[in-house]
């Protein structure tokens, strides 16, 4: 489990994925020396990974949650087929190891290459309408370390001057897609651009917010073992209001409007099953106008945001 710093850190990285480790240090009351030690550590034991990501909201295209259904002996290999594709932003595999639920940008996987899988017995596409919880907004269960002063010394600036994604920021995205603490000298030669371009662009996109960083690391380390996917029915004059509520869940880390059979999709981690299931039955249970819920236990995430 991860201690008190080490939360403090993870909660760092997600405001500000690259402020320097000395501006970290001071902010938490600890030196630069410590806060890299730690670093390295969570990355080397914890899976810790700070991704440059554009926000969903700025980009061109749908966006859809794909429930695949596939026999035991193929779901896996189908399962980290999609991950390797540039069009999924994650995979899991779900329901026993026959379920895989992904999310992906752009309707070319559902057109094209769905079909022509033979193995896949059923397919369910939901076009994701709205996002409540989840891209530049942290799961709770990470993001509540930092007290408010501390938040608001890393929380860098923001601008009200637009600065939309441009094709020519593709090399820049996926630098900071592999490693979002990728020094400017780096993105400089990846990029073709001089360090000053840079650093210019980089401040003005997240300055915009249309890239975000996040933090990918273990949540079994915060506490989090048992993983669920969960989607729910609910009329569509109460639809906000519930999806609203579900957002300030410290159990969920997700929480979007959908079309299709259900309207409401949500992913929960939780400490045991025994904790999904009081969720599920004191949380979930008592909220009105939630009419039907379904879950989908999540056995492994193939792919994550990054």
């Amino acid at each position: 489990m991860l201690d008190e710093l080490d939360r403090a850190l993870v909660h760092a990285l997600h405001v500000n994925g690259r402020a320097p480790f000395n501006w970290i240090g001071a902010v938490l009351g600890v030196s630069t020396q410590t806060v890299t030690r730690r670093y390295r550590r969570l990355r080397a034991e914890a899976g810790l990974k700070v991704v440059g990501l554009p926000d969903p909201d700025h980009l061109d295209g749908s966006r859809w949650l794909i429930r695949l259904t596939a026999s035991p002996a193929t779901a896996r290999d189908i399962a980290e087929s999609l991950a390797r594709r540039p069009d999924t932003s994650w995979v899991k595999l779900t329901s026993g190891g026959t379920g895989i639920s992904a999310l992906i940008t752009g309707d070319s996987l559902l057109v094209q290459d769905i079909p022509r899988t033979a193995s896949i017995t059923s397919v369910s596409a939901h076009h994701l309408l709205h996002m409540y919880l989840g891209g530049p907004t942290a799961w709770h269960g990470r993001a509540k370390a930092l007290t408010p002063h501390q938040l608001a010394k890393l929380t860098p600036p923001r601008s009200q001057d637009g600065q939309p994604l441009a094709d020519t920021d593709a090399a820049l995205l996926a630098a900071l897609r592999r490693d979002g603490r990728t020094s400017q000298a780096e993105l400089a030669e990846a990029t073709g651009w001089s360090p000053v371009t840079v650093a210019r662009r980089l401040t003005a996109l997240t300055a915009s917010g249309a890239v975000f960083f996040d933090v990918e690391i273990d949540s079994a380390l915060l506490g989090a073992t048992t993983h669920a996917m969960l989607w729910l029915s609910v009329p569509p004059a109460h639809l906000d209001h519930v999806a609203k509520t579900l957002a300030r869940h410290e159990e969920l880390a997700f929480v979007a409007a959908t079309t299709g059979p259900t309207n409401l999709a949500a992913q929960a981690l939780c400490p045991t099953p025994r904790a999904l299931h009081r969720y599920l039955v004191d949380r979930l249970g008592t909220i009105e106008h939630i009419t039907a819920i379904e879950t989908a236990p999540v056995l492994r995430t193939v792919k994550a945001l990054g």
